[in-house]
């Protein structure tokens, strides 16, 4: 578990997979899903059999993201996964983030990505943190620039997704750069650059150089 102020980090379980049902896969949730491997499941049950899989591959691990403010707190609304982790070159990229509308842009939603990558430079030492995303997600790409990643080319024809031909745009934070991205993210993540409203003051974009 990784606690933070407005979040924890929790391994997946089959526990959260309702609370993600309801978080992410509501009516008008279909843009969600877009840039995923399958479209938005129907039903708890489909939804169910997707995240089965995901728990049970055997190279990776999947977090759920539980809020611990607002009206879903305590409700798991997000989901990343650590893949391609190799200890030996202390590598691991963060993959299949899908945060729900109500995690999206909020303080919440942008210290679960701060706990994961600090777990993986700071708890386990390594020396690289990979973003990757559809280069059509720009979203994805702009998230990744907020958060201090370094973008780095694309992989083109990389893969298939739902029938679509993807390429993939690459972005990381090394070692190196990590204490100077971590800052800017504390910075903003203190409670003190938010209003009543928990409006950012300052954004963490200004604050990543």
């Amino acid at each position: 578990m990784l606690e933070g102020r407005y979040l924890r980090v929790v391994p997946l379980t089959s526990a959260h997979y309702s609370d993600l049902f309801a978080a992410v896969c509501g009516p008008d949730d279909d843009p969600l899903w877009t840039y995923r491997p399958i479209a938005k499941p129907t039903s708890l049950a489909n939804l169910w059999m997707h995240l089965a899989a995901v728990v049970d591959a055997p190279d990776d691990l999947t977090f759920a993201m539980v809020p611990t403010e607002g009206e879903g707190a305590g409700r798991a609304a997000g989901i990343a996964s650590f893949m391609r982790v190799e200890p030996r070159t202390g590598q691991v990229e963060v993959a299949g983030v899908l945060l729900a509308r109500t995690l999206q842009r909020t303080r919440a939603g942008t210290e679960a990505i701060h706990l994961l990558m600090r777990h993986a430079f700071e708890d386990l030492g390594y020396r690289r943190f990979e973003w990757k995303c559809d280069s059509l997600n720009e979203p994805s790409r702009r998230a990744a620039r907020r958060l201090g990643f370094v973008y780095e080319g694309r992989f083109r024809n990389h893969m298939v997704t739902q029938g679509r031909n993807r390429d993939t745009d690459w972005f990381s934070v090394t070692d190196g750069e990590w204490p100077e991205v971590s800052a800017a993210h504390q910075a903003w993540l203190d409670p003190g650059n938010f209003d009543d409203d928990g409006q950012q003051l300052i954004s963490l974009s200004s604050l990543i150089k």
